[in-house]
């Protein structure tokens, strides 16, 4: 945002795009139920969380911005995956598809709810 071929593009109006964090509600009950949500505050971004996380957050929650703490250590992740063995661009493909199919599988199933209350509506 400090180049200047933004400032340029920014002076006649245009507008950052925010990063969406959605969904961060956590599953894992053996996990704080507000894990995500702190480790994701960050500066220009949007969180899009359950109503019982909000509730946790608001309960608990301890604002801090953490998204841009530990960047030495994500950087270094990568090289560590693959000295491992874990291919992440092939891991991150496979997680983003099975994301992808359980947003296709709920709306396919909130499809077939309203078909079936439509059915029963003209009966």
């Amino acid at each position: 945002m400090s180049a200047p071929r933004w400032r340029t593009l920014a002076a006649q109006g245009a507008m950052p795009q925010r990063l969406l964090w959605a969904s961060t509600g956590t599953k894992d009950p053996a996990y704080s139920d507000v894990k995500y949500v702190e480790a994701l505050i960050g500066p220009d971004t949007v969180n899009t969380l359950p109503p019982q996380t909000l509730a946790a957050y608001r309960q608990h929650g301890q604002p801090a911005l953490r998204l841009e703490t530990g960047l030495d250590m994500a950087q270094a992740m990568p090289a560590a995956l693959s000295e491992l063995g874990i291919d992440l661009e092939n891991a991150a493909a496979q997680l983003e598809e099975e994301g992808v199919q359980k947003f296709i599988d709920a709306y396919d199933g909130l499809l077939a709810t309203l078909g079936q209350w439509r059915a029963r509506k003209r009966e």
